[in-house]
């Protein structure tokens, strides 16, 4: 065995794996002269750790305040009793024939596009269907009308009838 003072159950009286004698390890520490301030009393405690600085730094956007500000400006220069007109989205419009009037108000519209066949480069005819929202029931089958994207107004109609391009031959 080692020699320990004390013996093997290790007392508390200096020698131990602690390394330090009994002297300092009681002591408290004093501050040293770099650490006092001006006038002997202690400096303040340094600022938190570098990684909640980083977090302090980043603190949150304004929410939207400098996105609206050109918007704010290009209404300041309309006419200064108009009300401004509200920002809007680019929607899509097609144009397509009336497949089907069976559901209440509802139609089904076909649109037929052409595109190139990517292997033989041919124009081919593509068709598709697109459920439109009729709120008259005002469209019958073959007429053409024009569609405009909208928000969902059920499971699948994402499109609602705008206004009629041209009606259907009545024999």
């Amino acid at each position: 065995m080692s020699e320990r003072k004390g013996g093997p159950s290790g007392s508390k009286s200096g020698g131990g794996k602690g390394g330090k004698p009994d002297a300092v390890k009681g002591a408290v520490a004093k501050p040293s002269a770099s650490a006092k301030g001006a006038g002997g009393k202690p400096a303040p405690a340094k600022a938190e750790s570098k990684a909640s600085q980083k977090v302090a730094e980043q603190k949150p956007a304004e929410p939207r305040a400098a996105a609206s500000a050109p918007a704010v400006a290009a209404a300041a220069q309309t006419a200064p009793g108009a009300a401004p007109a509200p920002r809007r989205a680019f929607k899509r419009t097609l144009v397509g024939r009336v497949k089907s009037d069976k559901m209440d108000k509802t139609v089904v519209v076909e649109v037929v596009r052409s595109k190139m066949d990517p292997v033989y480069k041919k124009y081919v005819r593509v068709r598709k269907s697109y459920q439109a929202h009729d709120e008259e029931n005002a469209y019958k089958v073959g007429d053409r009308v024009e569609i405009i994207e909208h928000r969902p107004i059920s499971k699948v109609k994402r499109w609602k009838v705008i206004n009629l391009v041209e009606r259907a031959v009545q024999e």
